[in-house]
């Protein structure tokens, strides 16, 4: 498949870019050069598409529902309940109008964690978009549940566009043998492992209580921290765990508006930043958030990043960063940048609507002005998806 996107904004300049076998082969190609389908972008500018490194894409059905309540209220009260209620038809209408929203707001990749992952898999594969499904595991499973999510852990085989992480969900819902035994199957089958980590206080002082550590330390005690984790959360994190988290290669999945919306506290940018960790955003789920915009997210991000008042702290091009490359790279993809011999994952943005005008700076008003609705085209995989 080859498609050539005409008259679209570089770095300041209009060009002609040629997408052939899903990667960008060059960017400033004739405007004659031969391709399969060609789209004129009319002056668009062209951005890389967002990561969302960490969500609960079926959780749309929960858009709204408990809100305004604590982290363990909300989880315990409202939250699990209704999944208990939960068929499998309902978890595929719930990923695929994920998918919709996604889509429509530049997402081409979501690292999801919940159940019924059969749904969520086929609604991904007719969606064109890219995804690492997390095989969800709690102590309460039954050992028959558990033994067939082994099963599919050892058996499944990834494509270009779908992978399976081992997603432990945190640690006050799975044991610590549990947590030995998931890292060791995600680790002898080639799996990322997917975890929430120190998200609230409560988390925090509860692991205090039980172990005598924080939840980093104690992860790290037990072997599970490594460059195979990924992170969601770490609001509750000090400088020594920061440094651990680092040194083992951990990346994070910040989700701000999820902290905020569920009074989890405000991430310690100075010392995530500091230490030199990989940092990504992800959405969390629609019920804490309450949608899946990337683009929402970033200036979230970088606008809380400032709010003690060092403005230099999270810049405009270090947020979009987090949100498409680091994500990228975290998954295992050579993408998240325009640049000859990535993969074809994309944006284009038009320049036309009065939130993009004047442009000083694409990439602050890209982050600081836009919204979603200034998104012409999405393209993943080198396909023309919106």
């Amino acid at each position: 498949m080859s498609l050539l996107i005409k008259n679209v904004l570089l770095d300041g300049r209009r060009c002609n870019i040629l997408v052939r076998d899903e990667r960008f082969v060059c960017l400033d190609a004739a405007e004659s050069a031969e391709a399969e389908k060609v789209l004129d972008a009319g002056g668009a500018a062209i951005l890389p598409a967002f990561y969302n490194t960490h969500t609960h894409a079926a959780m749309t059905l929960l858009r709204g529902y408990g809100d305004d309540n604590p982290l363990h209220v909300w989880l315990e009260e409202y939250v699990w309940p209704y999944e208990d209620k939960l068929t499998a038809a309902d978890i595929r209408r719930g990923s695929e109008l994920a998918l919709k929203e996604m889509i429509a707001t530049g997402t081409v990749f979501f690292s999801d964690m919940y159940f019924d992952i059969d749904e969520t898999i086929a609604a991904v594969q007719e969606s064109g978009i890219r995804a690492a499904i997390g095989i969800t595991v709690m102590d309460y499973h039954p050992k028959a549940l558990r033994d067939e999510k082994a099963r599919k852990v050892r058996e499944w085989r990834d494509t270009d566009r779908l992978q399976l992480t081992v997603a432990p969900h945190a640690i006050y819902t799975v044991g610590r043998e549990t947590l030995i035994s998931s890292a060791r199957l995600a680790r002898e089958n080639g799996r990322k492992i997917h975890i929430h980590l120190s998200e609230t206080a409560k988390e925090v002082q509860d692991c205090i209580a039980q172990t005598g550590m924080t939840p980093v330390r104690y992860l790290d005690s037990i072997g599970i921290l490594g460059s195979d984790v990924i992170a969601a959360h770490c609001v509750h994190v000090d400088k020594e765990e920061w440094d651990i988290l680092a040194g083992r290669g951990v990346t994070v999945s910040h989700c701000p508006c999820s902290n905020m919306k569920l009074g989890s506290g405000r991430f310690p940018y100075e010392l995530a930043i500091a230490s030199g960790v990989r940092v990504t955003l992800g959405t969390d789920g629609c019920s804490s958030n309450n949608n899946l915009d990337m683009r929402e997210e970033m200036k979230i991000a970088a606008l809380l990043a400032k709010v003690t008042g060092d403005t230099a702290l999270l810049s405009a091009p270090q947020v979009l960063q987090w949100a498409t490359r680091n994500g990228a790279e975290a998954f295992g993809y050579d993408a998240g940048v325009i640049a000859e011999g990535k993969l074809a994952d994309a944006i284009l943005v038009s320049m036309d609507g009065p939130k993009m005008q004047p442009c000083h700076n694409l990439i602050s008003n890209w982050v600081y002005s836009a919204d979603s609705s200034c998104i012409k085209h999405v393209i993943c995989n080198g396909k023309i998806l919106l």
